[in-house]
């Protein structure tokens, strides 16, 4: 196993890095925050850091494992229902990720800060409207939307989403991550 990992190029292995980060953190999210792991926070942050293919890849990666560890340690019920909602976790996530990506590409222009925080509340607010639709037209569970839990679940959102920037940031600047695959061009703001 280690003769594989030395015969990657260095390239590739910082390519893996940040995925695996990615998928870690997912599974201490999850053991840790069970159904109020923060997905929305996950999307902004692969939106921000990866190509189209790649934030797909990463944010159906993040989910999975999350559902592994609700459904196997966890203890989720097996039914029909849990299922449904892992199913709409999912879905929310992917789109989530697509509104990031859209208002990072929209922010070209602006101050770094104004770009990141745009793009963690499209993330967030399109991954809350897809659950609230599915929880109105399908599923049921609307009373889990009070102004209290959407709240708490932003906090979470938004704690999780800087310290993946963060760790993103600083694994790129000791080298360890590559940068984004396609760069955003959010500038930063001078004065």
């Amino acid at each position: 196993m280690h003769r594989l990992h030395t015969s990657l190029p260095p390239r590739v292995r910082r390519h893996l890095l940040w995925p695996s980060l990615l998928v870690a953190a997912s599974l201490m999210f999850s053991l840790g925050l069970a159904c109020a792991t923060p997905l929305a926070a996950f999307a902004a942050a692969v939106a921000l850091t990866s190509s189209r293919r790649d934030a797909l890849v990463l944010i159906l990666s993040v989910w999975f494992a999350n559902q592994f560890v609700g459904f196997t340690l966890l203890g989720y019920p097996w039914t029909a229902s849990a299922f449904a909602w892992g199913v709409a976790l999912g879905a929310s996530a992917v789109l989530a990720m697509l509104a990031g990506q859209w208002t990072a590409s929209r922010s070209v222009g602006a101050a770094r800060v104004v770009g990141f925080l745009a793009t963690g509340l499209a993330a967030f607010a399109a991954y809350e409207a897809a659950l609230f639709v599915v929880a109105v037209t399908l599923l049921g569970g609307t009373e889990d939307f009070t102004a209290a839990i959407l709240g708490w679940i932003f906090v979470i959102n938004a704690a999780a989403f800087v310290g993946l920037v963060v760790l993103h940031r600083l694994a790129v600047s000791v080298g360890l991550v590559a940068g984004p695959a396609v760069p955003v061009r959010i500038t930063e703001a001078h004065a």
